[in-house]
């Protein structure tokens, strides 16, 4: 048996935070008790992530802005839901980075990741 048209995407960090919110607020309906631990668990962890300061219109700017780089899907996934933030950074998420992203291209996309991935609003003191 061959699988035509498989029916699954890898979901990024913001997208699986949004899910586990909505199973949240209708677990009580069904009773599905043991759900809430790891859904607040999860939860809890992904509050904590980059992907709590992301929306899906900074995420599919930086896609698109991404495409020019020839990057696998995966990478991309990888730097939505860890934006990089120096060239090892980067090293560790793209593989074969040397070879095939020059310093100018990865110093681009060091710009690109602040420019749709800034983190945390500053504090007010």
């Amino acid at each position: 048996m061959e699988i035509v048209r498989p029916l699954y995407c890898p979901l990024c960090n913001l997208e699986v935070m949004e899910a586990l919110k909505n199973i949240k607020d209708t677990k009580k309906k069904f009773g599905l008790r043991n759900l809430a631990t790891i859904t607040y668990e999860t939860l809890q962890y992904l509050e904590e992530s980059p992907c709590k300061y992301q929306n899906s219109k900074n995420i599919i700017e930086f896609l698109k802005e991404m495409e020019s780089y020839k990057l696998m899907p995966k990478e991309c996934l990888m730097m939505v839901n860890d934006p990089p933030t120096s060239a090892l950074h980067i090293q560790l998420l793209i593989e074969d980075s040397e070879e095939r992203l020059t310093e100018e291209q990865v110093n681009e996309i060091l710009q690109i990741s602040r420019k749709y991935f800034p983190g945390p609003p500053p504090e007010n003191n």
